[in-house]
């Protein structure tokens, strides 16, 4: 057989076909690396790495827990115990509600305020503005003194005549939240300093009480959204969790805690717990606990809006995906 008898074969190439396929190639390539990047970026243990780094470069002793919407929870440093601080205010206000829904009473229920009740040496708006003392105010009213302006002979007020320490743990555990103490009062607290420690929490238990009350059904609505809305318009603490939120349109509600100076004049006991709910729907209950500091306020005070920053970016980037 002759060579001419084979016939050379031709292939022909659709350079549309090429560029089309390329460009497949490409988006593909594109959205996998963009699934992969999300399912690391976007999981909680991405967030936990993040906040651990952070915390691992702050010269101060941080327990960090978030509660998402997603059910997911984040925990740093989370295993040791916090002193409360006021954030026993949050726990005493929600047995609060509990009794008087109990017993059938209304917040505009008014409590008799002798003046010996106004202790001078502690930290106490209530006091400036009833100067004279033997008045009358609403269960109301001195649910917003202790909350919003952490008013400490309001709390021991409200411990006095409406629910005791003790009811209030037996209460709070009754909600399925544990590992938490509250054995003192704030007139306890500044009497001998070291009693705070008696009050204390895991990050955790505050983070989820707080979910609980925003998230879940636990008294009439008129307790719970008191409540609420009380804690939405705290006036402590605008430079923690708070800070890089309310600029951004956030919303939260939260509870304050701030403990005594060390022997060295620095922070003790800086703590915030929050509810936070973004413009998007998302929403977040998050609690950050400084045991101490090596900081002034300003400076640990800044740790704890960082950390609320760091978990805000998060949450954000994953609601891009959803």
């Amino acid at each position: 057989m002759s060579d001419s008898s084979f016939k050379p074969i031709t292939i022909k190439i659709n350079s549309n076909s090429m560029k089309n396929g390329i460009f497949r190639n490409i988006l593909y390539c594109t959205i996998a690396a963009g699934m992969y990047l999300y399912c690391i970026n976007t999981s909680p243990k991405w967030l936990q790495a993040e906040l651990k780094e952070y915390v691992f470069y702050c010269p101060a002793e941080i327990g960090i827990a978030v509660v998402t919407d997603t059910r997911d929870t984040i925990c740093v440093n989370a295993e040791s115990s916090y002193p409360m601080n006021s954030v026993m205010k949050l726990y005493q206000a929600m047995a609060v509600a509990a009794t008087l829904q109990a017993q059938g009473r209304g917040l505009d229920s008014l409590l008799p305020i002798k003046q010996e009740e106004l202790h001078s040496k502690t930290y106490s708006p209530m006091r400036k503005d009833y100067p004279s003392g033997d008045f009358q105010l609403s269960i109301a009213r001195l649910l917003k003194y202790s909350l919003q302006e952490s008013d400490n002979n309001a709390c021991d007020i409200l411990f006095r005549h409406v629910v005791g320490i003790e009811a209030t743990e037996k209460y709070i555990q009754s909600l399925g939240i544990k590992n938490f103490a509250i054995r003192v009062n704030e007139q306890d607290m500044y009497e001998n300093n070291a009693a705070s420690y008696k009050n204390w929490n895991l990050p955790l238990s505050a983070a989820l009480l707080i979910n609980k009350l925003f998230t879940e059904p636990l008294y009439d609505s008129v307790y719970q959204n008191f409540l609420k809305e009380t804690l939405i318009s705290c006036t402590t603490g605008k430079n923690r969790l708070s800070k890089p939120l309310v600029s951004r349109g956030g919303v939260i509600g939260h509870k304050t805690g701030t403990g005594f100076n060390s022997l060295m004049g620095l922070p003790q006991g800086i703590n915030d717990v929050g509810f936070v709910r973004l413009p998007n729907g998302r929403h977040y209950a998050i609690a950050v606990f400084i045991r101490s500091a090596f900081r002034d306020m300003h400076g640990t005070e800044q740790i704890i809006a960082d950390i609320s920053e760091i978990v805000y970016k998060h949450i954000m980037i994953e609601s891009l995906w959803r």
